[in-house]
């Protein structure tokens, strides 16, 4: 069993380092243990490598992101709930992107492999709930969704938001004829 201190440290470490890597994406482990307010013994005995805490981070944030799904659902229409969670999508790419060049193509890989599958999970989750209320068309894939969507991150930022209305749009029930 984990030690409650542990734990409390694990968090600090990835709340730090998000911060860390948001403002400079070459921030340093020993920044990143200061910042998290642990010494750098417990950084490397927790993440014994920059590689490790960044698939760490990866990891965390779609376990944030499938976590939301249901949530969502409860609160918004199934069009909205995806637009919502596609827009979070869009910006952990982003913030994966950013990253990326400090990764190997194995941990690439890595990644990839570990999140892939919970990812068509939580869009498949949307998309049935936008079939039961006819929002969505039945012969909507997940995983032709996650590719359109996958362009999104490399849009401007001011343009997402429209592309997204546009892949929404083609998710939509068709009429007769």
């Amino acid at each position: 069993m984990v030690r409650s201190d542990a734990l409390k440290n694990r968090a600090s470490i990835l709340a730090a380092a998000r911060e860390a890597f948001a403002e400079d994406g070459d921030a340093s482990m020993n920044q990143i243990a200061q910042r998290a307010g642990v010494g750098p013994g417990t950084l490397y005995r927790n993440y014994p490598s920059r590689e490790a805490l960044i698939l760490e981070i990866y990891r965390d944030e779609v376990d944030r992101l499938t976590g939301s799904v249901t949530p969502l659902l409860a609160e918004l229409s199934p069009r909205e709930a995806l637009r919502s969670w596609t827009t979070a999508l869009v910006d952990a790419m982003r913030k994966k992107h950013a990253l990326g060049a400090a990764l190997s193509p194995s941990a690439h890989q890595t990644i990839n492999d570990q999140t892939y599958g919970p990812v068509i999970g939580a869009i498949a989750q949307l998309f049935e709930a936008g079939r039961r209320d006819g929002s969505i068309r039945a012969d909507a894939e997940p995983g032709d969704f996650l590719q359109l969507t996958g362009a999104l991150w490399r849009a401007a930022p001011d343009r997402s938001q429209p592309m997204l209305a546009l892949i929404l749009d083609g998710l939509g029930v068709r009429g007769p004829g």
